[in-house]
């Protein structure tokens, strides 16, 4: 039974992650992610049920489009290949609950938002609505049933999720006039910090304070970034959420262990 549920959960994960593709696709282009069927990109030409199966069409296929053979880019199965292990491993975390339906939504959110920051450098606020719903009903029901614990971990994770950022972009802005921080990251994390409580979302600062500082240090040294040229930090928040969401509580416990 638990190899069904493993496939089922990976199977979901490509269904969703096709999903995704869509919103990734329309979101930045103001288009309804409900509405009108999907289409090649290069030709236009309507996509039928055989050009939509997640990863699988892209491999029978051979990576073009059946109508004008032109290449489809690689981000598509990555995507749907993405989504499929992550909800393979929330399940294997969180096991048939609550937890997970929370964290599978979080998690798509944040497959969104990263892959539109990187390409596009926003956060369009649509997503994090959707993202403070999730926290609100995940809040409301913690209230009224305490079925996630204490509400006031949620409460406090808004404010410790956003007020940091926040703290940083107004210092930034006034005090040494140069921008450090989009209003996307600020939004982004606040909406994060309702969903995962305040521990984990303060971990999810630190890795992604990290990892942007990384990845922009070896961007720097390779001379595909010039001082001073913007890098998204949306999808290094996200990773960094990712992460707190598997492996924060061991994190939290092995630094506490240090001290």
């Amino acid at each position: 039974m638990e190899i069904y549920m493993y496939i089922l959960s990976f199977i979901l994960g490509m269904i969703i992650g096709s999903f995704l593709n869509v919103c990734i696709s329309r979101l930045p282009e103001n288009q309804s992610i409900v509405t009108g069927p999907s289409s090649c990109e290069n030709c236009g030409k309507r996509l039928k049920a055989i050009d939509l199966v997640p990863i699988f069409s892209y491999l029978f296929l051979g990576g073009k489009c059946r109508h004008c053979k032109s290449k489809i880019s690689f981000v598509y199965p990555l995507i749907e290949g993405l989504t499929g292990v992550l909800f393979l491993l929330l399940y294997l975390t969180f096991g048939l609950s609550y937890s997970l339906l929370v964290n599978m939504a979080l998690v798509s959110l944040l497959i969104v938002i990263s892959f539109i920051d990187l390409k596009h450098m926003i956060i369009p606020n649509g997503l994090i609505i959707a993202m403070l719903a999730v926290g609100v009903i995940q809040l409301t029901a913690t209230i009224f049933t305490g079925v996630f614990g204490s509400w006031t971990e949620y409460a406090i994770g808004f404010l410790a999720g956003g007020l940091p950022l926040l703290l940083i972009a107004v210092v930034s802005t006034y005090i040494f006039k140069k921008e450090a921080m989009g209003g996307g990251d600020i939004k982004l994390m606040a909406a994060a910090g309702l969903v995962i409580g305040w521990k984990l979302v303060i971990t999810s600062y630190l890795i992604g304070v990290i990892l942007g500082a990384v990845i922009g240090i070896i961007l720097l040294g390779t001379k595909k970034k010039a001082r001073g040229d913007e890098i998204p930090f949306g999808p290094f928040l996200s990773i960094g959420i990712l992460i707190s969401i598997f492996l924060g509580d061991t994190l939290i416990n092995w630094y506490m262990g240090l001290l």
